[in-house]
């Protein structure tokens, strides 16, 4: 059974920094694409990052070039989301998203909110 587990979400002053943390288990095959969305009050969900797992190539969105990193941990099976500099407008609830070349699977999402 496949699985998207995000975390580290939370409250955060603005320029402050999250790392979210997205565990996948039960892919059987070892390609697969990782993204994060995020999805703010009265606002369509929304792409932020992406990542392949055999490779290194990333991707992001204009709004977050410079500030969100997107990484994988292999061994842990992990893909994170380091968010640094962190402004009023990344306030959103979180999504992981994995696609296996066949199927699309999602996370319950991890609210972020940044405030002061």
């Amino acid at each position: 059974q496949v699985q998207l587990v995000e975390s580290g979400g939370g409250l955060v002053q603005p320029g402050g920094s999250l790392r979210l943390s997205c565990a996948l288990s039960g892919f059987t095959f070892s390609r697969f694409v990782v993204r994060w969305y995020r999805q703010a009050p009265g606002k369509e969900r929304e792409l932020v990052a992406g990542i392949i797992s055999t490779r290194n190539s990333t991707k992001y969105a204009d709004s977050v070039k410079g500030r969100f990193t997107i990484s994988r941990d292999a061994a842990k099976n992990t893909v994170y989301l380091q968010a640094t500099n962190l402004k009023p407008e990344d306030t959103a609830v979180y999504y992981c998203y994995a696609n296996d070349g066949f199927n699309d699977y999602w996370g319950q999402g991890t609210q972020v909110d940044v405030s002061s």
